[in-house]
């Protein structure tokens, strides 16, 4: 199969092309000029460099990264901006370039078979937050951060776009390459955990290897036109993930700290007033409170097992083991 997978500079996008080599495609990797290139080194992938500030580039550079009549089989939307300086940013970069995008793929007569567009659980907003529920595909978003608002303009867009795609709405995304979750680690190894809230919370993640090979198995096996929840079929405590961190990294003792709300939200507010002064977004913002004051994370991911057969792997002990020692090898730990 020809593959394209776009924002391959990304974490997960590096292992998403390192798996459709595994498996023995031809990949081009879909970056900006500016990407670092640190983990696509492998020779056989081809390159193509897009512009999304300037989208009349983009569909003369589609065209002639194939031959006339040619066109990729499948192509993997994994290009999008989990923190932005203000709404707009988020809705130009989670779905004004991917409109550009599939409006150069028309003008350049190369619509896949199928596209995937990885999207987020924060496209559907907040769960059952009492009886604690799982996510299914079939509830109503509403969504309540920018992030995720602009997440599911772009899955409707999507869906009025005639292009025969798949939409995966993925959990906590987290591995080797991660800085996110890196920095709850590296806190664990210094001894301490903390955490939002005095309420129970449930979490769910998905490794990132596991995310790519649910990738290209709903490629090969799902209908277009689904959306599917990926996640770990279960779920786990803040206490969970901080006993099975400290045991990995060998801490015998981590300290869990809880936050109020009250005060998580203050100072989310007054680093995102920080980080606009700086115009740099900051990690931890108004958007970001949201995510972390939602209780529910439970994913019900029966639809995606039925689907295309996801059947993940790894789990949360073992994904962590790899991740830290990789984050040894590398002297982030």
């Amino acid at each position: 199969m020809n593959i394209l997978v776009v924002g391959a500079g990304g974490f997960a996008g590096g292992f998403l092309v390192d798996e459709a080599l595994r498996r023995g495609h031809n990949v081009w990797a879909g970056v900006r000029e500016s990407t670092s290139r640190r983990y696509l080194t492998d020779e056989r992938i081809k390159f193509i460099n897009l512009d999304f500030d300037n989208p009349a580039t983009l569909a003369p550079t589609l065209a002639e990264a194939l031959p006339e009549g040619e066109k990729w089989d499948w192509i993997v939307y994994n290009l999008g901006a989990t923190k932005c300086l203000s709404f707009s940013d988020f809705s130009k970069i989670n779905c004004d370039y991917l409109r550009s995008f599939t409006d150069a793929l028309e003008k350049a007569d190369k619509i896949p078979a199928k596209l995937l567009y990885m999207s987020s659980l924060s496209a559907v907003g907040p769960g059952d937050e009492e009886g604690f529920t799982p996510f299914t595909e079939e509830m109503i978003p509403h969504p309540n951060t920018r992030y995720g608002a602009s997440k599911l303009k772009a899955e409707m867009h999507l869906a009025m776009s005639g292009i025969p795609h798949i939409i995966f709405r993925a959990t906590g995304i987290y591995g080797p390459r991660d800085k996110d979750y890196f920095l709850m680690f590296k806190s664990i190894e210094k001894g301490f955990d903390f955490s939002v809230g005095f309420r129970k919370q449930l979490l769910s993640f998905i490794y990132v290897e596991d995310l790519a090979r649910a990738v290209y198995d709903a490629l090969e096996k799902a209908p277009v036109g689904e959306t599917y929840n990926v996640a770990e079929p279960r779920t786990y405590t803040q206490k969970e993930f901080r006993t099975i961190s400290g045991d990995i990294l060998r801490k015998r003792f981590v300290m869990g700290i809880r936050m109020p709300l009250w005060g998580v939200k203050v100072v989310s507010a007054v680093a995102e007033k920080w980080g606009v002064a700086r115009m740099k977004p900051s990690t931890l913002n108004r958007d970001k409170y949201n995510i972390l004051k939602q209780r529910n994370w439970a994913v019900d991911v029966s639809k995606a097992r039925e689907g295309f057969g996801f059947n993940p792997q790894i789990d949360l002990r073992e994904g962590i083991k790899r991740a830290v020692e990789w984050y040894k090898k590398e002297g982030w730990l």
